[in-house]
C-alpha cells in the first residue's frame, strides 16, 4: 500500500531493459514507484512488481509528447517525488540520408525534449523542497560522432553534458544529479533501432541488470555520473583522447549496415 512515509520514484522507459531493472532496484529499496513507457507491457511490468509486495502503478504515455510528459507529472497525484529516473529514449540506425525524418524527429523528442522537460517539471518541485534525486540515462555514445548513429550519439552527447551541468547548477541544494553512461547492453535496444546487422547489435552485450544496479548505487550515493563496466571505461577514455575524425571511422566499424557478417 502507497504511504507518504515511503520515498517515492519515477522511472521511465521501464518496460523492458535497463529502465525494467532500475524499476526493480528502486522496490527491493523501499521505493514506491511509477513507471511510464509508451508500451502496454508497462501494465504488467508493474503487476509483476506489485506480486512481489512492492507499490508500483504504470502509465502508458507518449514521452516523445509535451501531452504524455503532463500526463505522466499528472499521474504523479501531486505526491512528493524522491527520485526520478529519467531513462526512456530511443535508438535508430543506419545513413542519417537513409533514415526517415519523423523517425529521426522521434528519437530526438524522446530522448532530449521530453527528457528535459521532465526533468525541469520534477526538478522545480525538487528544488521547492531542497530534497531529491534524478538519474539521467546518458550513454558512452555521447563521447563520439556515431557514424551510422549520428542522431542518436547526439542526443546523447547532449544528455551527459546536460546532466553535468544541471548539477554544478544543483550543487548545495538538496538535489543531485547523476548520469548513467551504458556500453552496449543486453536490451531490445538494438532490435529496435535497427541495428541487428551491425557488429555493435550482434556481439556479447553487459546485461541489463548489472548496468541498472550501478546507475542506482551511482543515484542513491549522489555521484556525478557512472559507467558501468571496464571496457566501457576504456573505450571512454580513449575517446577523450582520440581526434573526432578518427572516432567516427571506429564508429563506422561498429554500426555500418553488414559488419555483423565481417570479421
Amino acid at each position: 500500500m502507497a504511504t507518504q512515509l515511503r520515498p517515492f520514484a519515477i522511472v521511465t522507459g521501464a518496460s523492458s531493459g535497463i529502465g525494467l531493472e532500475l524499476a526493480k532496484c528502486c522496490t527491493a529499496n523501499g521505493f514506491d514507484v511509477l513507471l511510464a513507457a509508451d508500451e502496454p507491457e508497462i501494465e504488467s511490468v508493474a503487476r509483476d512488481l506489485r506480486a512481489t509486495g512492492a507499490n508500483a502503478e504504470a502509465i502508458q504515455v507518449d514521452l516523445a509528447t509535451q501531452e504524455g510528459v503532463d500526463a505522466l507529472h499528472a499521474a504523479a497525484k501531486g505526491r512528493p517525488i524522491s527520485a526520478l529516473l529519467a531513462n526512456a529514449g530511443r535508438g535508430l540506425g543506419r545513413g542519417f540520408l537513409d533514415q526517415d525524418f519523423d523517425e529521426i524527429r522521434d528519437v530526438i523528442d524522446t530522448n532530449v525534449t521530453g527528457t528535459l522537460y521532465l526533468i525541469h517539471l520534477v526538478g522545480r518541485e525538487m528544488l521547492a523542497r531542497r530534497q531529491g534525486k534524478i538519474l539521467i540515462t546518458g550513454s558512452i555514445a555521447g563521447f563520439m560522432p556515431g557514424t551510422f548513429q549520428a542522431v542518436y550519439n547526439g542526443t546523447k552527447a547532449l544528455l551527459d553534458s546536460f546532466s553535468y551541468a544541471l548539477r554544478e547548477e544543483l550543487k548545495d541544494t538538496g538535489v543531485t544529479v547523476s548520469c548513467l553512461m551504458p556500453g552496449p547492453t543486453e536490451t531490445l535496444f538494438f532490435e529496435r533501432a535497427d541495428l541487428m546487422d551491425t557488429k555493435v547489435g550482434t556481439e556479447k552485450k553487459q546485461p541489463a541488470a548489472e548496468v541498472a544496479k550501478v546507475g542506482f548505487e551511482a543515484m542513491m550515493s549522489g555521484d556525478a555520473a557512472v559507467i558501468s563496466g571496464w571496457k566501457n571505461k576504456l573505450q571512454a577514455t580513449m575517446a577523450n583522447v582520440l581526434p573526432n575524425e578518427t572516432l567516427a571511422e571506429q564508429h563506422r566499424s561498429m554500426a555500418e549496415p553488414g559488419t555483423a557478417s565481417r570479421n
